[in-house]
Order: structure tokens, then sequence, then C-alpha cells
């Protein structure tokens, strides 16, 4: 730093009024000296106070443009950084703004696509239940035909056990009446009581086999002929039983002479004869007494006739159908052949039997659970 020239004391300060006339000639110079000098070093101290002062004043504002130039210097760069960060965080910006725009675009056609795969879903869980509904429907309907066939309940046991897993399965709260419909008619075909199809079929094959053998009413003299054989030989059986070492000897069969069996069994023939020439009896049907030989053929095969229609209808569960040849097949019995015949009882007892087992073999029907698979099916 440079420094100003010290001015001239003497030249500027003037003296002080009043010491030349106040002052002897010879102290006069001595105080002047005294003040000039006191006055020098007044000045010169204020010059280096000065000069010090500037000198530092100096260093202090150089101290203080240099830490400008660096304040300036690193706010400029700061700035330039403020700058790229502000230009990467617009872009930043612009790239999240871009970004939001797509991700809501996004979102928007995830919530589309989840409201058309709910939609979906319950459309089909409806189809599902739909078709559950339809496929538990028609295996009931063809178990409850196959029940009607056999003359069984096992199908529609089975069909109702199967039905109500498979409910149990799909866990559908709207399939619950369902569920409980099935339950009552499961308990109900377990407490029912079917008559055995196969054993009536069998009585009906055996009404069949002893039709040849019913007497008929206009054979009445034939009909007492054979009772008669019928009685001697059932009391030669149970001779026989009763007494079996005479049964094996033929010499004591009878203790009666051959000539003398011989007459009684001659007898038995003409009494037997001259019976049959003339008879009095009360005539209720009289067509079964009209009724020609040759006739008798076609009317034992018309009754035959008869009752295998009756045991096709019981096939087939055509019970009406059945009833009415039965009862048709009874009513032809009881007025074509003899009523009082042992043969012809057990026939019109069978018959009877069958059509009190017809009755009651009407299959329990599941109205309830078909009902309330209609109400799932509706929707309601």
């Amino acid at each position: 730093m440079s420094s100003a020239p010290a001015p001239d004391l003497s030249a500027a300060s003037p003296a002080p009024p009043g010491l030349d006339s106040a002052a002897p000639a010879g102290g006069s110079s001595a105080a002047s000296s005294k003040l000039w000098m006191y006055g020098f070093s007044a000045v010169a101290t204020v010059a280096v106070v000065g000069l010090t002062s500037s000198t530092l004043l100096w260093q202090k504002l150089n101290t203080i443009q240099e830490q400008l130039a660096r304040q300036s210097a690193d706010a400029s760069t700061q700035a330039v950084e403020a700058r790229t960060l502000a230009r990467e965080a617009q872009e930043q910006a612009g790239d999240a703004a871009t970004r939001l725009t797509v991700a809501e675009t996004r979102l928007n056609e995830v919530a589309l696509q989840r409201g058309q795969l709910e939609e979906l879903m319950r459309s089909l869980s409806r189809s599902r239940d739909e078709t559950l509904v339809v496929d538990i429907e028609a295996a009931l309907r063809l178990a409850e035909q196959q029940a009607q066939f056999t003359g069984q309940l096992e199908p529609l046991l089975a069909a109702l056990k199967s039905a109500q897993q498979r409910i149990e399965r799909a866990a559908q709260p709207r399939l619950v009446p369902v569920q409980r419909a099935i339950g009552r008619d499961a308990e109900r075909l377990r407490t029912a009581q079917v008559t055995d199809t196969a054993g009536l079929l069998a009585r009906l094959d055996d009404a069949v086999r002893q039709v040849d053998e019913l007497p008929l009413q206009n054979a009445v003299a034939t009909t007492a002929a054979t009772r008669r054989l019928q009685a001697q030989t059932s009391k030669a059986s149970s001779a026989s039983a009763n007494h079996p070492s005479s049964a094996s000897s033929p010499e004591t069969a009878s203790d009666a002479p051959w000539w003398q069996t011989a007459l009684l069994q001659a007898g038995e023939v003409v009494w037997d004869e001259v019976r049959s020439l003339v008879r009095v009896s009360r005539i209720d049907q009289p067509e079964a007494i009209l009724l020609a030989p040759e006739q008798a053929f076609f009317l034992r095969e018309n009754l035959k006739l008869k009752l295998l229609n009756a045991r096709l209808g019981i096939v087939a569960r055509q019970l009406d159908s059945a009833r009415t040849d039965l009862a048709a097949a009874h009513t032809a019995i009881q007025k074509y052949f003899d009523p009082s015949s042992r043969r012809t009882q057990q026939v019109l007892t069978l018959l009877q039997q069958s059509q009190l087992h017809l009755k009651n073999n009407e299959l329990p029907r599941l109205d309830e659970t078909f009902a309330a698979l209609g109400s799932a099916a509706a929707g309601r």
C-alpha cells in the first residue's frame, strides 16, 4: 500500500495568537518548539492512527472483496447447480406426471378389468349353480324312472345322497333349502314300504301255471270223480304213513276179498254215472254252464293273457292297467271256474293278494325336492 506524504507542520499550523505579545523573546522559542513538538507528535500520532486504520480498513476491504468474490463465485456455481437441479426436477416432474397419467390410465383399465372379471365370476357362479341344479334334477328324475322300472328305492336313495354331497361341496347359501328338502325326502324314502316286485311277478307266474288245472263249473261230474279219487289217494297215503309195514306188502293192503273190492268199485262207477244223468243245482252264471267244451281252451288262454298283461303292466310300472287286468282275471275265474275247488280258491287268494300289493306299490315322489330345485333355478 502507498503512504501519503507528511504535511509540513510548520507551514500548516499557524502560531497561536497572543504568544508573540505575551511571551518574552527568549522564552518564546522554547515554548514554540515544545508546542511544535507536541503538535507534531499529535499530528504524527493522528497520521499513524489514520494510516493504521486506513491500512486495516484497506485490508479488511480487500478481505471483504475476496470473500464477496468467492461468495459470488460460489453463488454462481450454486445458481448453476440450482438451475441444473431445477431443470432435472422439472424433467423428473414431467416424467412423474407422464408416469402418473400412464398409471391412472392403467389403474382405470385394471378397475374396468376387475369389474368385468367380477361380473364374469358372478356369471360363472350363477351358471355353475344353475348347471348344478339342472344336473341334480336330471339325475333325480333318471333315478325316479329307474326306481319305477325296478320297483326298488335304492336308485332314489343313491341319487339323493349324491345330490346332497354335491351341494355340500358347492357351499352355496341359496342351495341350502334344496339340501334340506333332499334330507326330508331321503328320510321319507327310508321309512317307506315298497312291495317286492320280483315276488309279485313270481305269484303271477304261479297263477298262470295253475290256470290249466282249474276245474270249470260245467264239469261237475268229472270234478266229483276227481275228488273221490283224490280222497282215496289221500286215505291210502295216510294209511301208508301210519302203517309203513302194511303199505310195503301187497297181501295186507286190503283185508276184503278181491271180488268184493271189484264189486264196490263197479258200484261207485255206476253211481257216479247215475248221478251225472240228473243234476239239480242253482245256476248263478248261465254263461259258465252253457260254455262248450271246445271253448274251454280259449277261455283258459284268454285268462292266461290277462295274467300276462298284468305281469307286463307291473314290469312297465303301469299299475292301473295291471290292477284292471287282475280284476278281470279274478272276475273270469269266479264266473267260469268251480269256486269250491281248492285250486280255484288258491288262485283267487293269490290274485287278491296281488291286487292288495299293487295298491301299496306306489313309490314315494320327490315333489318337495323338485319344488326346491325349481325355486333355486328361478333365483329365488
